[in-house]
């Protein structure tokens, strides 16, 4: 074991004992050792046995271990990767599908959640991984999209899918308001003229009570309705079918989950996602090579803006309520943490982030004292052992990871 491995142990064990043993001692007056001093040897214990694995990766016997099976691992690794990804699509397709026949409503509920994050994660992957634009103030559209609904259905009468397209485009002239001002920031100022503009539209939304309500809300949207049509005694006739139980939601916030994915996975392929992605890497050399750069900008703003519209919209027909408190500050956070620890550009990384970070909690839901603080340690090991995300964009794993792949005579 090197001495630095050792030292760091030492002091981020000692960090996590100053951090924890208060946190946890304490349920009441008196301080409770046992229990305090069992979580934090836990997790002192999980700290040890990573350097214990990492110890054991750089001695004799496994690097001799590792070459004598390298033949067999590559072998194996390649066949799995020559598997047609369409089939490993078209399972994934059928689990989420069968998913709510073997749940029940809580879960489903929790599965609902997991797919609007996964929405708004890919919406948010449009502005920061594909344009580099650092959006702290996301949420906004979300809200947007919710409150163009309520608003349209409870004084015009309009239905849901008649709103979509509505709040579509008001959600993208939002983002065209709020990036406009933003095209010539970058870096910090970006993230707190966006953080800016995403708490004056929740404050806007929270007093003017003559429209939007204020604290209250909003209550009384109908949920989405569909018309099929129908054999009946009187012969052919169109039945209006409204979409109230958790089932019925769950598989129409898939379909739009299903489309969302098409339509990213399009824009990133297309030559607008290359001229983002050239913004991204250096704006002044897109610009020099003729890229429009502002309209861009702009087109990535107003295309995450609508994305984001459409599951508030869905939202806000869920629960038949939308009220400012449910787009604060904090939802813009977890969206951005989506898209950086799934992998920034990547579209099956936003997909399992936005699982694992709304589905583990739930499923810990009886720690849910400490599901900030597990939630914080993930993100700090996450951001320090795989920076790239969990499924990384092959663009981004090769920037992060440059200097690895380079041979020492370079």
């Amino acid at each position: 074991m090197a001495k630095s491995d050792f030292k760091k142990f030492i002091i981020y064990s000692l960090f996590l004992g100053i951090l924890i043993l208060p946190m946890v001692g304490f349920p009441g007056r008196t301080f409770e050792a046992v229990r305090a001093f069992t979580i934090w040897g836990g997790i002192v214990g999980i700290l040890a046995l990573w350097l214990l694995n990492k110890t054991v990766r750089r001695s004799g016997v496994y690097q001799r271990t590792a070459t004598t099976f390298s033949p067999l691992k590559n072998t194996v690794l390649e066949k799995f990767y020559k598997l047609p990804t369409k089939y490993a699509i078209l399972a994934l397709l059928i689990a989420v599908a069968i998913y709510p026949l073997l749940a029940n409503n809580y879960m489903i509920d929790v599965g609902i959640t997991c797919l609007i994050y996964i929405v708004l994660g890919l919406g948010l992957n449009i502005v920061v991984g594909l344009a580099g634009l650092l959006d702290l103030g996301y949420i906004a559209f979300y809200a947007v999209g919710a409150y163009s609904y309520s608003l349209l259905n409870l004084h015009f009468g309009i239905s849901f899918w008649l709103s979509l397209p509505i709040g579509i485009i008001i959600g993208a002239i939002f983002g065209c308001i709020i990036g406009y001002p933003t095209l010539r920031m970058r870096g910090d100022y970006l993230a707190i003229v966006t953080m800016g503009f995403g708490e004056i539209i929740r404050l806007v939304l929270n007093n003017w009570d003559k429209l939007t309500k204020g604290p209250n809300g909003l209550l009384g949207m109908s949920k989405p309705t569909v018309i099929y049509p129908a054999f009946t005694e009187s012969g052919l006739e169109w039945v209006v079918y409204s979409l109230r139980s958790l089932h019925a939601l769950y598989y129409l916030m898939f379909i739009i989950a299903v489309l969302t994915v098409i339509g990213v996975r399009r824009l990133d392929n297309s030559r607008i996602g290359r001229a983002w992605v050239a913004i991204r890497e250096d704006e002044v050399a897109a610009e020099l090579s003729g890229v429009p750069t502002t309209w861009l900008k702009l087109l990535a703003y107003a295309m995450g803006a609508a994305f984001a519209s459409v599951v508030g919209a869905f939202f806000a027909a869920k629960l038949s309520y939308t009220n400012p408190n449910f787009f604060i500050f904090m939802e813009s956070c977890i969206v951005l943490c989506i898209v950086v620890l799934g992998g920034v550009g990547s579209i099956p990384g936003v997909i399992l982030a936005g699982i694992v970070l709304i589905a583990v909690p739930e499923v810990f839901r009886e720690f849910q004292d400490y599901r900030m603080l597990a939630f914080g340690l993930a993100m700090a090991a996450m951001m320090v052992l795989r920076p790239e995300g969990l499924i990384p964009a092959t663009r981004r794993k090769r920037e992060l990871h440059e200097t690895d792949e380079s041979s020492p005579e370079d």
